[in-house]
Order: C-alpha cells, then sequence, then structure tokens
C-alpha cells in the first residue's frame, strides 16, 4: 500500500470508528441485526448497561444515521428502533470483527469474557 492509500484509508476509517466509537454502539448494532425491537428488549438484551446509557447511545446512532427509531401513537406509547440501510452495512463490519477474534482466539487463547 502506498502513503497516498494510507491517506485515503485514514478518513474512512477514521469516521467509522468515530461512528461505532464503544462496546454499547457496537451491542447494540449487533441487537439490531436480527430486526426492529423495543427498548425494553434492547435494555434486557444488553443488563451490564445502565437505560441512561442505552438511552443515550441509541440517541446517538439516530443522529448518525445508524439506526431508525418509529414511534406509534399508541397508550402507552411504543417505540421501536431498527438499523437504517446505513445500519445494515455494518453488518459487514461486525462480521469481518468476528472472523478477526476468531482467528485471535485460536491463536492466542481467549483470555476475556463475552458479555
Amino acid at each position: 500500500m502506498t502513503t497516498t492509500d494510507v491517506k485515503e484509508l485514514q478518513c474512512p476509517v477514521a469516521l467509522t470508528l468515530d461512528i461505532i466509537n464503544d462496546k454499547s454502539k457496537i451491542f447494540i448494532v449487533y441487537i439490531l441485526l436480527s430486526g426492529q425491537k423495543r427498548f425494553k428488549d434492547i435494555c434486557e438484551a444488553f443488563s451490564q448497561v445502565t437505560q441512561k446509557t442505552v438511552t443515550q447511545k441509541l440517541k446517538e446512532l439516530e443522529a448518525d444515521h445508524i439506526i431508525e427509531r418509529t414511534v406509534f401513537a399508541e397508550v402507552p406509547p411504543r417505540v421501536e428502533y431498527a438499523l437504517s440501510p446505513m445500519g445494515r452495512e455494518l453488518e459487514k463490519v461486525l462480521a469481518s470483527m468476528h472472523a478477526f477474534g476468531e482467528v485471535y482466539s485460536a491463536k492466542y487463547g481467549c483470555t476475556r469474557v463475552c458479555k
């Protein structure tokens, strides 16, 4: 790879890292890969994180056009979250991360517990 190629790559990589910049966001995207979910379902699947954190990360992902929030005019109110078409593109990223984790774990062992 030439120096020019590296410079061209840095911006898109930095942008991607800026969008999915912590484990919470990656886990939310992972949960939504299987389809739309209600807030309660996301929180239950992600019980080690507070509802406040989940709310904050959902808002950030929505602002970055990664997820779509649908509010239903019902009593009590119902809100569902789903990956946007752009958010679906992250499935490839997560698949690559999964493959890397398997190779790394096979070579060096896995000393961390997946949560």
